[in-house]
C-alpha cells in the first residue's frame, strides 16, 4: 500500500496541553508517527512516498483566508509579543461581547480556537501545511488510478473548522482530501470518521453541501469532546440536508454495539452512492486508550478494514486520533491489513 508520509510532522511538538484545567504532557505527540510508520512497513509492505507541494490552493478551498493568515503568522506574532513558550488562548469572544477584531495575539488565539488543549509552536504551520500536502498527494493518487493510499500525518485534522482550530487539529485533512477529489471530477465523496471523538470540524465544513456525505460514529458528546456538536439530530442543512449522519454510542461500548452502528454507517454510504471515500482513521476506540472509554480490540480494527474494503470505492485513509503507544501501530496496521485482504479477494 502507498503511504504518503509527512516527514515534517515533528516540526509541531508541543511541550504540554491543557487538559481539564491542568497542563500535562501532550497526548498528541511526534512519537506516534514513527510507531505507526514502522508497524505498517512490516504488516502491509508500505511504500513510503514523499508528498508533492501543491501550494495553498487546496487548503484555501476549505479554510478561510483570514484564518490561514492567522495560523501562518501566529508563532511570529506570539514571539514578537515577548513569548517563547507554546501559545495557548485564555480569552474567547463568547456571547455578549460586541465583536471587533482585536490586534493582540492573545485575543486572536481565542478568536480562532475552540479549545485550550492545542498548543501552537514554532513549527506548527510547517507541520500542518505539509500534512495538507500529504493528503492532497494521497487523494490525487487514489483518484488517478483507483488504488488506495494512506496519508500518514500529524497534527490530525477532523476537529478543525474552516476558521477554527482545536482538539489538536489545525487544518482539516480529511475535508481537504474530499474536496481535492471533488475538484478532480468526483460528483460525490463520502467521509467516514471512525475516531472515538466526533469530527465536528468536518461536519461543519460540509453541513450545507450536498456533494460530500459526512458520517461519524463516536462517543456521546454529552460526556465527551467536542461536547457542543455531534448529536443525532444534526442531519445537514440546505443542500446538505440528509448528507450528515451522526451515530452516537454510550461509554463502555465494545465491538457489539460499535459494529451495529458501523453497519448503519456502511448502509448510508451504499445508499448515497459516492464515487470515492475518505476514512478519517482514528483508532482511539481501543480499550487501551486513556482518553477514551470504548472497548474495541485490535482484531476488531481488522474487521473494520474488511468492511471498508467490501464497499469497493476509491479510498483514502487519513490519520486522525490514537494515542496509546503500545497499540496504536498494531491498530492502524489492522485496519489497513483488513482492507487489503478484502480487496484482494
Amino acid at each position: 500500500m502507498r503511504v504518503f508520509f509527512n516527514s515534517r510532522h515533528d516540526a509541531h511538538d508541543g511541550n504540554g496541553e491543557m487538559h481539564h484545567g491542568r497542563l500535562i504532557p501532550c497526548f498528541e505527540n511526534s512519537r506516534r508517527m514513527a510507531i505507526i510508520r514502522d508497524a505498517v512497513a512490516h504488516s502491509v509492505q508500505a511504500q513510503l512516498v514523499d508528498p508533492a507541494d501543491h501550494g495553498m490552493a487546496p487548503i484555501a478551498s476549505i479554510h478561510d483566508a483570514d484564518y490561514l493568515a492567522f495560523l501562518e503568522n501566529a508563532w511570529a506574532d506570539w514571539n514578537a509579543a515577548g513569548n517563547d513558550h507554546d501559545a495557548f488562548p485564555y480569552v474567547w469572544p463568547t456571547a455578549g461581547f460586541s465583536g471587533g477584531k482585536p490586534a493582540h495575539i492573545s485575543a486572536r488565539l481565542g478568536q480562532y480556537a475552540i479549545s485550550s488543549d492545542t498548543p501552537i509552536t514554532k513549527g506548527t504551520w510547517k507541520a500542518a501545511y505539509w500534512g495538507a500536502q500529504t493528503v492532497v498527494s494521497a487523494a490525487d493518487a487514489v483518484w488517478n488510478d483507483g488504488e488506495a493510499s494512506f496519508a500518514l500525518t500529524r497534527p490530525p485534522g477532523h476537529h478543525a473548522h474552516a476558521n477554527r482550530y482545536g482538539g489538536y487539529c489545525f487544518l482539516n485533512n480529511s475535508a481537504i482530501a474530499a474536496q481535492q477529489m471533488i475538484a478532480k471530477g468526483a460528483r460525490k465523496v463520502a467521509i467516514l470518521d471512525i475516531d472515538y471523538h466526533h469530527g465536528n470540524g468536518t461536519q461543519d465544513i460540509f453541513y450545507d453541501r450536498g456533494d460530500v456525505l459526512t458520517v461519524s460514529i463516536h462517543a456521546d458528546p454529552k460526556h465527551q469532546f467536542p461536547f457542543f456538536m455531534g448529536y443525532e439530530n444534526e442531519t445537514g442543512r440546505l443542500d446538505g440536508q440528509g448528507a450528515n449522519l451522526n451515530i452516537v454510542l454510550p461509554g463502555g461500548s465494545d465491538f457489539g454495539p460499535w459494529s451495529q452502528g458501523f453497519s448503519k454507517a456502511i448502509q448510508k454510504i451504499i445508499t448515497w452512492q459516492p464515487e470515492a471515500l475518505v476514512i478519517a482513521l482514528g483508532v482511539d476506540a481501543h480499550e487501551a486508550e486513556t482518553l477514551c472509554d470504548f472497548k474495541l480490540q485490535t482484531d476488531d480494527f481488522n474487521r473494520i478494514g474488511q468492511m471498508i474494503g467490501r464497499l469497493g470505492l476509491k479510498t483514502v485513509f487519513v490519520m486522525e486520533g490514537g494515542y496509546a503507544h503500545d497499540v496504536i501501530g498494531f491498530n492502524v496496521a489492522a485496519v489497513l491489513g483488513g482492507y487489503l485482504s478484502e480487496i484482494k479477494k
